[in-house]
């Protein structure tokens, strides 16, 4: 049961996003906005929660997570309620949904990576990569459901996904309360200053490899969303398809990534070098889809090959996450994994925005430029991630149990 509370937890984030993509085409259609600002309602949701991500993962670390985690989902669901609320009866309700959207932004900051921080608190060893990778299934899961839970509800009326966000939201604060007990500890915060001079000592020694991880989990969130508002725009206006039907078919990359991740989450333990092997094979076969994309244009071979890069995110995800959950010290989890988050976030906030903006200047640059994009940070993590020869096991008495303790940087 904790690991399904802690599951719950980016399972209501990716809703935030994810339960939108299929009913964008009807959104502008009803608010008679442009296909920019249709970018935005996904846009200004991933920017504010980039932005209070670190705040918070400070705020974690010096307090404690449930207490930031609990609170973050009760704005997030008055967040929806909010814009559901604007669409349904207010004056100017574009500017009052994008409010909203903010708001449920600043929620969504203390989920997925205060799940992957109590994950690093609460399972160590070869546990700890096994829930991770639960985690990574889950946000996946998430992705793969959302699409049809917000093309079912849109039957009901367009704008009710929003109603639905604060129901998902109590479910999850309730598991956390009952089934998330958190270590207590007995030593006093640390002062804002000296955390801050742990933090820069963090990013001396490791900057290096956890600035490259960071840009490859973005990459692989970035691409993931740029994809699915390509998909949802061609498959309404090319293909006619809408409703449950367009959902269902938005899920099917989804699904591919989620099995994958949990699969590679359940075997990759503590290999290092295995790890570093998937993250840049799953980039690689990114690239190798992307690309092919080009020479494509049935919707059935499409799908055919968009599905090696859904497979390529799945080997990739869920090892940079265990890399650097396992890179710091539980005192400075918090803040790290939480600014992983916010490049997370940065990723999905631009793909939409972009990819509109690649929509309308060329589809095969386009893909090439996506394939281009993740071949680059694939060649990066090849030459800056490098695994030391001997992966031994930390001596039981150790006080810092750090992944990063058995990695050597160029």
């Amino acid at each position: 049961m904790t690991i399904a509370a802690i599951g719950s937890i980016p399972l209501i984030l990716v809703l935030g996003n994810s339960m939108l993509i299929p009913i964008l085409p009807k959104m502008k259609s009803e608010l008679g906005i442009t296909q920019f600002q249709t970018s935005l309602l996904i846009s200004v949701f991933s920017i504010s929660a980039a932005i209070m991500i670190p705040i918070l993962g400070y705020l974690s670390d010096r307090f404690s997570r449930k207490a930031i985690v609990i609170p973050a989902l009760i704005l997030y669901g008055c967040g929806g309620i909010l814009a559901g609320a604007a669409a349904a009866w207010f004056d100017s309700a574009y500017t009052w949904i994008l409010a909203g959207r903010i708001m449920q932004g600043i929620g969504a900051a203390g989920t997925t990576s205060m799940a992957m921080a109590l994950t690093g608190d609460l399972f160590k060893g070869g546990e700890q990569s096994k829930v991770l990778g639960l985690v990574e299934a889950s946000n996946g899961f998430g992705k793969v459901v959302s699409p049809i839970i917000g093309s079912l509800l849109a039957l009901l009326v367009w704008y009710a996904v929003f109603f639905a966000f604060p129901i998902f939201c109590l479910v999850s604060i309730l598991l956390a309360i009952f089934f998330i007990k958190e270590k207590k500890s007995n030593k006093e915060s640390t002062p804002l200053g000296e955390y801050v001079k742990g933090l820069v000592s963090v990013f001396k020694t490791e900057g290096r490899w956890l600035l490259v991880a960071y840009l490859a989990g973005a990459t692989c969130l970035f691409t993931l969303f740029g994809i699915l508002f390509y998909i949802s725009d061609i498959l309404e206006v090319d293909y006619a398809i809408d409703g449950v039907l367009k959902g269902a078919i938005l899920a099917i990359p989804l699904l591919f990534m989620t099995t994958t991740s949990y699969i590679t989450g359940s075997n990759i333990g503590k290999k290092m070098k295995r790890m570093k092997k998937l993250i840049v094979f799953g980039l690689f076969l990114m690239s190798i889809s992307f690309a092919s994309l080009i020479l494509v244009k049935g919707l059935i071979p499409f799908f055919s090959i968009l599905v090696i890069s859904s497979i390529g995110t799945g080997l990739a995800l869920p090892c940079i996450n265990s890399f650097i959950t396992g890179s710091v010290s539980t005192d400075q989890r918090g803040f790290v994994t939480s600014l992983y988050g916010s490049v997370r976030f940065l990723g999905v906030a631009i793909g939409p925005p972009v990819y509109s903006a690649l929509m309308n200047w060329s589809r095969p640059g386009m893909f090439l430029s996506t394939a281009g994009l993740t071949l680059f940070v694939g060649i990066l993590c090849i030459f800056l991630i490098q695994v030391g020869k001997k992966e031994k096991s930390p001596e039981p008495n150790k006080k810092k149990d750090t992944l990063f303790d058995k990695l050597q940087l160029t």
